[in-house]
């Protein structure tokens, strides 16, 4: 591994793989939420914003809901 970026609270490495590992200054290694944080705040990830659902989706979702609505409508009516 090597030495990406080494501040007071951490130090930042490399693997051979491009994948990062973040150590605290206690010598622990930062996971979850925190190595996230800290690696973006050094600009080496970015994080995506998850894909909203597209419009022909959501009309047909919309659809199937009417259908349901008329067809219980239709069972009630018998």
């Amino acid at each position: 591994m090597k030495v990406v970026k080494k501040t007071a609270e951490y130090t930042v490495y490399q693997k051979r793989n491009n994948r990062y590992g973040v150590q605290g200054n206690n010598k622990q290694w930062i996971n979850s939420d925190d190595k996230v944080k800290i690696l973006l705040a050094e600009g080496l990830i970015t994080v995506s914003e998850p894909a909203a659902p597209s419009e022909p989706e959501a009309e047909q979702e919309v659809a199937e809901a009417a259908g349901d609505e008329t067809a219980e409508a239709e069972k009630d009516a018998d």
